[in-house]
This record gives C-alpha cells, sequence and structure tokens, in this order.
C-alpha cells in the first residue's frame, strides 16, 4: 500500500472516532467522576441509579447461591448412591415401574429370628416346703401335717428302695416336700448320707428317684484353754462348742475326773473338726488329738483306727484310753444290794452269800457289755432268771441277771464294751426291777466295786510304730505350735476334702 492511501485511511479512522465521541458525549460527562485514580478528588458517594442497580445485582448473586449450593449438595450426594444401584441394561427402556422396583443399596441389622416352635416355655417355679424332725415325732406325723395320706407314705418308702432314712428319723434330720394342688404329692427330697442328697418325683404317677453328690468338707480347729472357773467357761473362750467340750471329757473320762479333779490352772489344747456340706454347717465333728494338763500331770489322747477297723483314743505310747472294763455296766438310781459273804435272802428267808452287786433301775434301761467279749451263755439260769456270761479273756468273765428281755445277740458272738446286750427287769428271784452284776476270775466271783481292773493291752508292736508315724507325729506338732501360756483361741481352718 502507498504511503497516500496510508494517509487517507487513517484519516478515515479519526473522522469516525470523533463522530463517534460526538454521539455519546453525554455518557462520558456523566461519568466523569468515577475514576481509579489515587489524585481524583474525594468527594462523598451519593446514590444515584446506577449505584442501586450494582447493590441489587449483588444481593441478587447471592441469594442465588444460597439456593443453588444445597441443590447441588443434593444432586452429587444422590449421585454416589446411584453409583451403588445395580446398572439397568442399555438396550432396554427404563420405564416407571422398573425404576421403582430397583432395590436401595441399604443393609438391614442381622437380627436373628427364632423359631416359635423351637422356644420352649419357662419352666414353673417350685417351691419345697423344708421340715425338720421334732423329738418325739414319727414319719406318719409329718406326712399327716403335710396333708399327706399314709398311702403317699408307703409309696414313697417303696421308691426310696432300701434306704434306712425313713425308718430311723432322728431330731433335727430335715425332709422336703413338693406337694401341687389337692394334696397332690409331687416330690419328696431326703439325705441318703451326709455325702448326697436324693430327689424322689412322682411323674404320671411313676416314681423317679435321682441322687446327685454333696460337696462334703472336714474343717480342723485348733483351741487352747487355760481354766480359771469351769471347764466349759475355758473352753468357750477358746471357740469350742459344748457338745465339743463333752467329747471332751468324754475322751478323758478314765483318767480325769471331771467333777472332783480340776483346779485353776490347770490347761488343755484340742485339734477337733467340723463337718459342712456345700459350704454350710453339717455337724459337730471329732476330738482328733488332745492334751490336758491335769494337776501337773499331763495326758495325751489321739484318735486312731487299728487294724481290725475299729476307731479308739490312744496315748502317745499306745495304750487304749478307755478302761479294760466298765466298773458298773448300768445306769442305775442306787445300789439295791452290796457284795457280801452272806446275807439274808429277801425271798428264800435265810442267810445266803451273795457273789455280785444289785443295781436298782428302771424296767427297760439298757444293759451294757462291761468289756469286749463273746457271748459264752445266753437264756434261762435258775435263780437269775434271764442271763448272759460274756467271756473276755482266758480268765475273766461277766455275769448279768434278772433281765426283762434280751438284745438281738446269740451265743458265740462277738461283742463290743458298751454295747447293750439286754434291759432291766426282774425275771427270776427278785422282789423289784435291778441288775445283778457278777466280775468273775478263773470262775470265782469277786467284788465288782473293788476288784483291780487289767489295763487295756497297748496296741501291738506294728501297729505302733505306725501309729506313732502316721499319728502322733504330725498332730504333737499342731499341739505344739500352741503356746501353753495363752488362754487365745489358736485356730488354724484348713478345709479336706472329705471324699465325696
Amino acid at each position: 500500500m502507498s504511503d497516500v492511501n496510508r494517509g487517507a485511511h487513517s484519516a478515515r479512522k479519526q473522522a469516525i472516532r470523533r463522530k463517534a465521541q460526538r454521539r455519546h458525549s453525554h455518557f462520558y460527562d456523566s461519568r466523569a467522576h468515577w475514576s481509579f485514580s489515587r489524585n481524583a478528588s474525594a468527594e462523598p458517594l451519593s446514590w444515584s441509579r446506577e449505584r442501586w442497580i450494582l447493590a441489587g445485582t449483588a444481593f441478587l448473586l447471592v441469594i442465588l447461591s444460597a439456593l443453588v449450593i444445597p441443590a447441588w449438595a443434593g444432586a452429587m450426594k444422590k449421585e454416589t448412591v446411584a453409583t451403588a444401584l445395580p446398572r439397568v441394561p442399555t438396550d432396554v427402556a427404563p420405564s416407571s415401574t422398573q425404576l421403582a422396583n430397583v432395590p436401595l443399596a441399604v443393609v438391614p441389622l442381622a437380627v436373628p429370628r427364632l423359631d416359635p416352635a423351637s422356644v420352649k416355655p419357662l419352666a414353673p417355679v417350685e417351691t419345697w416346703q423344708t421340715v425338720q424332725v421334732q423329738p418325739g415325732q414319727t414319719l406318719a406325723d409329718i406326712f399327716i401335717a403335710q396333708g399327706l395320706s399314709m398311702t403317699d407314705l408307703q409309696h414313697v418308702i417303696d421308691a426310696a428302695g432300701g434306704t434306712k432314712v425313713f425308718h430311723q428319723i432322728k431330731p433335727g434330720q430335715e425332709f422336703q416336700f413338693l406337694v401341687g394342688a389337692d394334696h397332690v404329692l409331687q416330690g419328696v427330697r431326703f439325705d441318703p448320707d451326709e455325702a448326697s442328697v436324693a430327689t424322689l418325683r412322682f411323674a404320671d404317677g411313676k416314681p423317679q428317684l435321682t441322687t446327685q453328690k454333696r460337696d462334703v468338707q472336714r474343717r480342723e480347729h485348733v483351741a487352747h484353754g487355760l481354766i480359771d472357773s469351769s471347764l466349759f467357761g475355758a473352753a468357750s473362750k477358746a471357740g469350742m462348742s459344748n457338745a465339743m467340750v463333752l467329747k471332751l471329757a468324754e475322751v478323758f473320762k478314765f483318767d480325769i475326773d471331771f467333777v472332783q479333779d480340776l483346779r485353776v490352772g490347770d490347761n488343755f489344747t484340742v485339734v477337733y473338726d467340723d463337718m459342712y456340706s456345700d459350704g454350710a454347717f453339717m455337724r459337730e465333728g471329732d476330738i482328733v488329738a488332745a492334751e490336758f494338763i491335769n494337776q501337773g500331770k499331763r495326758y495325751t489322747a489321739y484318735r486312731y483306727k487299728n487294724s481290725d477297723g475299729k476307731v479308739g483314743y490312744f496315748s502317745e505310747e499306745g495304750r487304749p484310753l478307755q478302761g479294760s472294763f466298765l466298773r458298773i455296766p448300768v445306769d442305775f438310781t442306787r445300789i439295791s444290794s452290796q457284795f457280801s459273804a452272806g446275807r439274808m435272802h429277801p425271798i428264800l428267808g435265810k442267810m445266803r452269800a451273795h457273789k455280785g452287786v444289785d443295781y436298782a433301775a428302771p424296767s427297760g434301761t439298757p444293759i451294757h457289755a462291761a468289756g469286749d467279749g463273746v457271748v459264752k451263755f445266753r437264756g434261762w439260769m435258775n435263780g437269775y432268771g434271764n442271763f448272759v456270761v460274756i467271756q473276755h479273756n482266758a480268765s475273766i468273765s461277766t455275769a448279768y441277771g434278772h433281765m426283762s428281755r434280751f438284745a438281738n445277740l446269740r451265743v458265740g458272738q462277738r461283742v463290743s464294751q458298751g454295747s447293750t446286750i439286754g434291759y432291766v427287769g426282774m425275771t427270776g428271784l427278785a422282789t423289784g426291777p435291778h441288775l445283778h452284776y457278777e466280775f468273775r476270775v478263773n470262775n470265782a466271783q469277786r467284788d465288782p466295786q473293788t476288784v483291780t481292773l487289767p489295763k487295756p493291752e497297748p496296741l501291738p508292736a506294728g501297729q505302733l510304730a505306725k501309729f506313732k508315724k502316721e499319728v502322733v507325729g504330725p498332730q504333737l506338732a499342731r499341739l505344739n505350735q500352741v503356746d501353753g501360756s495363752t488362754t487365745k483361741l489358736a485356730r488354724n481352718d484348713t478345709a479336706k476334702n472329705h471324699g465325696g
């Protein structure tokens, strides 16, 4: 392009610009005060029409933002859920029904469904009535008190089999009854022995007997007492019961007279036990070992089962703590006739030797064997009535006359000291109920009240060694743990299984 043409083109552009400025001059004049220059005059703003327009536009944008942003967020959430939905095939046009049947991706809680047939109803609560046997009460009395009949009692005895529980009830013994409507017997609970409990149920008229073992424990205690007033007082301070005190006196009765021989300052140490069933106290146990200091003399006792299975108490030297013979074999009220070389017979009316001692006692009072031995004679003897002779060893025998009846014994049977052999009566030549008792040495009668009784034989050498090792050694150590100068209880409770 030539310089002439360029000049002409520039002149036309400037002419067009000037023409546009003249046409819009009023717009620029009205906005001449809009300036971003720092040198511009700072005159106060005045709300003109343009400012109202700008403010309205900004307010409208704020309102739109408040409405659009939540809607956008909801759309994003629906899109996230939609990605978890199963995809609809592209070749099938989705109808409204198909869209409605698309399952949502909502996982329900896993709630197990119970089969009504498998749900068992709760068993009804059973109410067992506990009955404790009272002194003088019979089994029939107990059943009648529960509204039961003698037929129920017979059914229980038959269903219980050979147990002796229902034949020999004792005061303090417990039975439990489950009785339904109209006094129908449904069950009975009882203790066949200390280590078990039996439940007898009557379902549809058929008895069912079950037995469950109990946790039976023997708990040992060690007690020490110093006598300052009485044996019972000292034992009570040591934590012993009255029943255990009586057992202690029984152990030493052949060596110590607890009525006349006790003195202030005497002391004792005892190892004894109690029986517990399922953690509950059941009964008093036995003296296991004991030491008694009486007037400065020491006596000991240890419980031991010898080779023939008989349980007794022995001193540390193995001597049995029992007299070889009972001085008096019956509980009597008075001596009605002494031993004498000659006396006027109350029935025959003439002088005659009385080779025994007569002990007056009520008819039916038990008569005990004076010592271990064998029944040599049992039957009727002229003058003596019902008569029993027991041979104790090669030289000594005892005789018992005027019995009302015999106990269950026969000739040749072995009897133990203290066992019942008959009952006081007045058979034969007798004016009243009494026991005629004779002590014979080589078949010659001796006065039972004055004769020197032989000492019991100690344990044989073999048993004595075992007794000292297994019994005396351990128990003597326990007795020696207690300080003899203190009256405090030294109690060492230990639980040992009793064989369940």
